[in-house]
């Protein structure tokens, strides 16, 4: 499969400055745009589209919501073999590899942009943010939209029944497991310790934060020969962990992706590992004190943990074989809108995702946000702590989506009791080279 067939194969925002001013009555060129995030954040999704919309009378987005991550990715994939494709598609971060692999399906930004005159200064995005989304000469691909990192959410209110310091979340993995324990004996909630996205947090997170290579070649970044090292002792002591931690009934494993997040608003776990994205949905239904910490981390492997990895979704433009100029040019003034501070600040207010620019990180903290809600501020700390390495800054896997799928099937066979640590993690390594092989071949013919 060569790079042109790779796909066949596989708030209402207050004060948010007008982009264009109105002009004279005319029929709007119309945008598509299809994204995966559902409930409050698809509230605040259209809320953000219906304020571009307003801002101006030459152009029309319309937002359509498509399921899940996943679902919205086989989506868009089916509708460009059909040839109408949506104009813009949110793509999870993991599907970058296999984006910049598209060939024609895709239109980068960095071209967008020149071809459309439109101009956006890519460099006010925050650099963790830039570089995962970026070519390996800075050109962006693909334009960031809702970022976010993982991080611990803790119920204060069962850490005070368990006689935890509802102020002093833990700090190591150690002490998550101290905490764990307390928590079940005092039966404060149904479950002590939970996680989303197990490989995304408890494999990509782990890796980053203590400096481990997740694969070869900087993470894919240096090339598509890259190879997993998710076998290693660090990562199979990590698995051994969580398995133990299961069997003694401190962790439960609520399935794969986001599937688990209902698990923390709702009171059942007193512990949980998800995005920073969660805590729109958190402060909506939590009936309890809760706060949010950095993730917890081995000080034997890295005494001072660096920087967590961006997850959340970027915004890829599709084309199609009757697509015309100004629906191209209505997609890039649509990226320039979201690219506003006023803009970028609301959604990151509203949703808990981090501010994607400088500007709105700027203007969030000059309107006192951060002040009013303490621990909004923590995905940034962990995104910016330390100095960033080839191990920190992201992947750029081909065919990421199957191998996250690989890593968890392998780690179910483990919570299940059908293998060691050792096995899972050597047999998720096997399987997920055998992919990563696959996609190179593909890419190089």
């Amino acid at each position: 499969m060569n790079r042109r067939s790779l796909l066949a194969g596989a708030t209402a925002l207050v004060g948010a400055p007008a982009l264009i001013r109105p002009a004279a009555a005319q029929a709007r060129t119309e945008v598509q745009f299809w994204y995966g995030l559902g409930g409050q954040l698809g509230e605040v999704v259209e809320s953000v589209i219906k304020a571009f919309n307003d801002s101006q009378d030459r152009y029309r987005v319309i937002g359509t919501f498509k399921g899940s991550y996943p679902e919205t990715m086989q989506a868009a994939i089916a509708s460009w073999r059909a040839g109408n494709a949506p104009h813009i598609v949110q793509m999870f971060e993991v599907g970058t590899g296999t984006m910049l692999g598209a060939g024609p399906a895709v239109k980068q930004v960095w071209q967008l942009f020149e071809e459309t005159g439109v101009s956006v200064d890519t460099s006010q995005y925050l650099a963790g943010v830039r570089g995962y989304y970026s070519l390996p000469d800075g050109r962006l691909a693909s334009m960031p939209f809702n970022s976010s990192t993982a991080i611990m959410w803790y119920n204060k209110d069962a850490f005070a029944k368990a006689g935890l310091d509802p102020d002093a979340p833990p700090k190591t993995w150690d002490e998550v497991i101290a905490a764990a324990r307390k928590l079940k004996a005092a039966n404060a909630t149904a479950v002590p310790v939970t996680t989303s996205w197990p490989t995304w947090i408890q494999y990509e997170q782990y890796s980053a934060i203590h400096d481990l290579p997740f694969s070869t070649k900087a993470n894919g970044f240096a090339g598509l020969d890259t190879e997993l090292k998710i076998n290693s002792p660090a990562h199979v002591k990590h698995t051994t962990r969580l398995m133990e931690m299961a069997k003694e009934g401190l962790f439960r494993y609520a399935g794969r992706d986001n599937a688990p997040d209902p698990l923390f608003p709702s009171g059942e776990a007193a512990i949980a590992f998800a995005s920073a994205g969660l805590r729109g949905r958190v402060a909506q239904e939590a009936k309890f004190a809760w706060a949010d910490a950095v993730l917890p981390y081995d000080p034997e492997i890295k005494a001072d943990p660096i920087n967590g990895v961006i997850g959340g979704a970027s915004l890829w433009v599709m084309t199609a074989p009757s697509r015309k100029p100004e629906e191209y040019k209505a997609v890039a003034e649509f990226f320039r809108f979201l690219s506003q501070p006023e803009v970028d600040a609301s959604w990151h207010q509203r949703t808990g995702y981090v501010p994607i620019t400088q500007g709105g990180y700027e203007l969030s903290r000059k309107q006192g946000y951060y002040e009013k809600n303490p621990g909004a501020d923590v995905p940034i700390i962990q995104l910016t702590r330390g100095t960033m390495t080839d191990n920190s800054r992201g992947f750029r896997l081909g065919r990421f989506v199957e191998i996250r799928n690989i890593i968890q099937e392998e780690l179910e066979k483990g919570l299940q009791g059908q293998q060691t640590a050792q096995q899972a993690m050597d047999n998720a390594v096997t399987r997920g080279n055998r992919v990563l092989r696959e996609f190179e071949r593909a890419q190089r013919t």
